[in-house]
């Protein structure tokens, strides 16, 4: 089914296509290709009004996911019973916020886009670290996720919480 990869802010550059390529590798993986999938780039006040609306938390943050389906295991992939409910969700990416972090620790941006959109990915597919348990698990679908990543792209991607709770 159809990615559809939005940007809804002028502060920061996007490379649409190579991100896109790391995405479509990203849902192989991750054995999600079925399903509709919205990345929507935003900038600090856009993700701020998602994160306080949706979150209670007045501040810019690098990633929301909204899930299509609701109640969903960690890792498993939903079991639609209708054409119309092949869609995954969305994820929003805190571009400006994302790009400031990258700047401040010399980080890749177009490798910390990608490593933020597996994880919003791994959101979608149920997986949460609000505990150490639900880290763990997290962290390891990120690492194998990357790692995967990593042998098709040639990069050297580590999972986003990485440092979370170790």
């Amino acid at each position: 089914m159809s990615l559809i990869l939005r940007n809804l802010q002028s502060v920061v550059p996007i490379r649409r296509v190579p991100l896109r390529a790391r995405i479509e590798v990203l849902r192989h993986i991750l054995g999600i290709r079925q399903f509709d999938l919205g990345v929507i780039c935003v900038d600090d006040k856009g993700i701020q009004r998602l994160n306080r609306t949706y979150r209670q938390n007045p501040t810019p943050t690098d990633v929301l996911s909204f899930p299509f389906h609701e109640n969903l295991r960690a890792g498993a992939v939903p079991q639609p019973e209708c054409r119309d409910d092949f869609n995954l969700g969305d994820v929003f990416l805190g571009v400006e916020y994302i790009f400031r972090q990258c700047q401040e620790n010399g980080e890749n941006y177009c490798d910390v886009l990608t490593v933020t959109t597996a994880h919003g990915l791994c959101h979608l597919l149920g997986y949460k670290h609000s505990t150490a348990a639900e880290w763990q698990e997290m962290y390891h679908k990120e690492k194998v996720t990357l790692e995967a990543l990593n042998e098709v792209t040639g990069t050297s991607l580590q999972p986003l919480t990485k440092n979370l709770f170790g």
